[in-house]
């Protein structure tokens, strides 16, 4: 035997174990490489936070109405500005008899607001009958002022007022809202229809309100009216 031959073998014998070596280390580093990924994976994968409930205790919700309700009546009746209906006559009225001063007569359309929750009450003015058509209220003031705002207190089924009008101190009228109102009131709720006008150049001594009453179903009562001026 050639003594190259056993050398050749040992030669090549070294040469495929080195091969094989290098065949198995991306294999090797392939599989780290996925454990890694895997582990990453694992620790860094984004986790759905449990969103903090939105509801609301209903009681809560009705006791903070009512705390807004009630701020916003006291900011009203404070407005240094404002000034209460001092007499007032109507188309028509739910009283009985000949007293001005009965119930749903239009004199409680007068002073300061006194009815303390959305009903039908006899503290407020009514018109005769209900869902008939057309109906109006006049109201007159004690000051004339330059008007900027007559605030109306609905006190059942309001949405029913189509004009307001300011009368000035020589008698006149001057049109500040004409059409539908709508406004999406709360249901069971006391509200104020507002009619602003810019600041007037004449007087206002008085207004009239001017319903539809077959607009909204049921009596369409007014507490009081306030004028805005100075």
């Amino acid at each position: 035997m050639s003594p190259l031959k056993p050398a050749l073998a040992a030669l090549s014998m070294l040469l495929a174990v080195t091969a094989c070596q290098k065949a198995s280390e991306p294999a090797a580093q392939s599989d780290t490489q996925a454990q890694e990924s895997a582990a990453a994976q694992s620790q860094g994968a984004p986790v759905e936070a449990t969103a903090a409930s939105t509801e609301v205790d209903p009681e809560v919700a009705k006791r903070k109405a009512a705390m807004e309700f009630a701020l916003a009546e006291q900011k009203i009746a404070e407005d240094p500005q404002g000034q209460w209906a001092a007499s007032a006559k109507a188309s028509s009225t739910y009283a009985s008899g000949a007293d001005e001063t009965a119930g749903y007569s239009a004199w409680q359309a007068t002073g300061a607001p006194n009815v303390t929750s959305y009903s039908d009450s006899s503290e407020s003015w009514a018109s005769k009958e209900s869902d008939k058509g057309i109906e109006w209220l006049e109201v007159g003031f004690a000051k004339p002022v330059h008007a900027t705002e007559l605030r109306i207190r609905q006190t059942n089924a309001p949405g029913a007022i189509i004009k307001v009008e300011l009368i000035d101190d020589k008698g006149g009228k001057h049109s500040v809202f004409s059409g539908v109102d709508e406004t999406t009131y709360p249901p069971q709720t006391i509200t104020w229809f507002n009619a602003k006008t810019e600041k007037t150049d004449y007087l206002v001594k008085g207004a009239v309100i001017t319903l539809a009453t077959n607009a909204v179903g049921g009596w369409n009562e007014i507490d009081a009216v306030q004028l805005i001026g100075e």
